[in-house]
């Protein structure tokens, strides 16, 4: 904000002109005409009023703005929705990893998502609820998905390959054909989860909750890491195979 404050009248030309070599005259007077515009305006109170009306537009702007981030956050959360609905039951990215971060970013519930066949490798949604999500024949290398809610999620076949589901709710979800090499499953709850055919070589499975697993057939349990006493002999029981080379 400019700091008013009155401007003394310039002196006549006649005295400012005194005492000048012809050289500075020109300079002199051009700075001589800008103190008089700038003494006339000092005192035209319009100039003024403009400026406190600039000040106060700014004021509302900023008022404005923050009273529609609610609208703004609504906006981006549909339009995130609807990348993620366009690309419903298509292959590639199409911008799902994006805007599934970003929802949970936001805290939102992802309940019920459909990515089904999506390429979402290194996709990062720690602590989100997929509850009933189908996540089926998605690619999910390398994926952070800790502490996430799968409960009754759909995983038939996903590639998780490298990912991270430590604390992940998997409670009956359907992990059948899924891969999870070399994962990370640590105090994951498997209870009622189907794991037929999954492939868990060398995966994690420090602390899993697995006691009421519903099936585990061919599943291949080959160099799991940290198994809970009991898990492995209890697989075998149930059909789950030690192969070092998967079948081809």
């Amino acid at each position: 904000m400019i700091l008013h404050t009155p401007r003394s009248r310039p002196a006549p030309w006649k005295i400012r002109k005194q005492h000048l070599s012809a050289w500075l005259i020109p300079f002199v007077a051009l700075e001589w005409i800008f103190e008089w515009a700038a003494f006339a305006l000092s005192n035209w109170s319009f100039l003024e009023v403009l400026e406190y009306l600039g000040t106060f537009s700014v004021l509302i702007a900023v008022i404005f703005y923050f009273s529609e981030s609610g609208d703004r956050i609504k906006q981006r959360h549909y339009q995130a929705w609807q990348v993620i609905n366009t690309a419903q039951g298509k292959g590639g990215s199409g911008g799902r990893i994006e805007a599934l971060q970003e929802l949970n970013a936001d805290k939102v519930p992802l309940v019920g998502v459909d990515v089904s066949s999506a390429f979402l490798q290194g996709l990062r949604l720690p602590n989100a609820n997929l509850l009933r999500s189908d996540f089926s024949s998605a690619d999910l290398r390398n994926s952070n998905l800790a502490g996430v809610n799968f409960t009754l999620a759909n995983l038939n076949s996903a590639n998780l390959r490298g990912a991270v589901l430590d604390r992940a709710n998997c409670a009956e979800a359907d992990l059948r054909n899924a891969d999870l090499t070399g994962g990370s499953l640590v105090g994951v709850d498997l209870s009622g989860a189907a794991l037929d055919s999954a492939d868990l070589r060398s995966a994690d499975l420090n602390n899993i909750q697995w006691h009421r697993i519903k099936s585990i057939a061919m599943a291949n349990i080959s160099g799991v890491r940290y198994a809970p006493a009991g898990f492995i002999d209890l697989a075998l029981k149930n059909g789950a195979v030690d192969q070092p080379e998967a079948p081809q």
